[in-house]
């Protein structure tokens, strides 16, 4: 078997996103994530993208128009003229207006998409956009610190070419808007692992909830308890996954990472390390199908940038080969005091997930899947056209000719810089 193609999507203006003082999303941490990937080579080992932007038509294709055409006109400067919208579209305190809010949801959501179409023409085995996998928007409403569901749009992408796509979601809050979406069909499962109860947001993904009509039994959901270790997430993870791989058989699977599952994390709860939560990425690897890796949630942002910078190893089979000390980089300040890949945080606290509910859980879920006896199958037709169409070149009728990113050739380019000599070791090369 040859190595894998990895593909890797970023864009540096993701530094100039900022939700506002005081709010816990910091999209700075997917700079320095970008740089440890960097600093640690792992690049050489990647085909480096810029993301083309969305277009509006593109995110319609699971939005409202109406939410599309609000997002895409409510600006910071006419917010207060649109009260009772801003209301409407739950675009509130968690999910306020910022500059540049239009421009991050059709970067991100146009990131998964090509992700997704990279993985269709098999021009891709692993696809990874760690500014991807915001779970929560809904299709009429923002959610969670989630505008647009870039997951949902990379799904419906992968369906018109697999029969069946596979969803796992490791954020440490329920897969909400994902699983909402796809709620009634058996051609795509969500499995989401997350901490549920005790007014712990959003709220949903309890075990009872397993899908509706020729859906049902197609959401898998795994709650736990404040806590949760290594040991205890994997006693669910490794046999559940192993046990719906054989009974849904996927072509495609798309696994969003969300971060704050992780020891630490501000707004977390469990205890999870960095090997922990790399060890399910790897695990889902090593079934060898067409993988598509987001970001999620993670609100410690030294400690995202670290678990997506060894993730990003373990989807390149360089993992091993990773020094503790972490590499000089534009952000190395940032990761003071310690300045080592596997420094331990400091707060944690008791795994309340006891053993014997750990294996009640898993029972019920593998108890669900013998309804699954066998995959689905699906009547399938002509394939539709991928999301992007080249004949019509919306950024260029949207943004004139000096756009940054005009035609499908130079949204597909590497990304380019100039302090890199020009060689075949240079992944930034053209």
């Amino acid at each position: 078997m040859g190595k894998d193609r990895v593909c890797y999507f970023y864009d540096s203006e993701l530094e100039e996103v900022y939700y506002g003082a005081n709010h816990p999303m910091k999209p700075p941490r997917l700079c320095m994530a970008h740089h440890l990937v960097l600093g640690y080579e792992l690049h050489r080992h990647l085909e480096v993208y810029v993301p083309r932007r969305a277009v509006a038509a593109e995110l319609k294709g699971f939005h409202t128009e109406d939410y599309i055409n609000f997002l895409s006109h409510v600006t910071v400067e006419n917010q207060e003229d649109l009260k009772q919208q801003l209301q409407h579209f739950n675009m509130t305190e968690d999910c306020p207006v910022f500059e540049g809010l239009w421009e991050f949801c059709r970067l991100y959501a146009g990131a998964s998409i090509q992700a997704a179409t990279r993985l269709n023409h098999g021009l891709s085995d692993i696809a990874i956009n760690w500014s991807g996998g915001l779970h929560h928007a809904k299709k009429a409403e923002a959610s969670g610190f989630c505008y647009v569901n870039d997951l949902v749009l990379a799904i419906l992408e992968l369906l018109k070419y697999h029969t069946r796509v596979l969803y796992i979601d490791i954020d440490i809050h329920h897969g909400d808007g994902v699983e909402e979406a796809f709620y009634l069909t058996d051609r795509v499962m969500t499995v989401s692992f997350h901490k549920f109860g005790e007014y712990f947001f959003p709220g949903t993904g309890d075990l009872v909830d397993v899908g509706e009509k020729a859906g049902r039994y197609y959401s898998v959901n795994v709650p736990m308890r404040r806590g949760a270790t290594d040991v205890t997430f994997h006693a669910l993870f490794k046999p559940i996954m192993e046990r719906i791989m054989q009974v849904f058989q996927p072509g495609c699977i798309v696994l969003q990472c969300g971060a704050d599952s992780l020891s630490g994390d501000r707004l977390g709860c469990f205890n999870l390390s960095l090997a922990g939560h790399a060890e399910a990425v790897r695990y889902m690897k090593s079934f060898g199908i067409p993988l598509l890796v987001t970001g999620g949630g993670g609100y410690t942002k030294q400690s995202v940038a670290k678990c997506w910078a060894l993730e990003t190893a373990v989807l390149v089979g360089q993992d091993k080969e990773l020094a503790d000390e972490l590499p000089d980089n534009a952000y190395h300040e940032y990761f003071t005091p310690d300045f080592r890949l596997n420094a331990s945080r400091k707060r944690i606290m008791d795994d309340e997930n006891s053993k014997a509910e750990v294996e009640r859980i898993k029972v019920e879920v593998l108890e669900n899947l013998r309804y699954l006896e066998f995959a689905p199958g699906v009547q399938m037709h002509q394939v539709p056209p991928d999301m992007y169409m080249r004949e019509y070149d919306a950024f260029a009728q949207e943004e004139g000719a000096d756009a940054r990113l005009l035609s499908y050739a130079q949204a597909h380019s590497i990304l380019r810089d100039p302090d890199w000599p020009d060689d075949e070791h240079n992944p930034y090369a053209l």
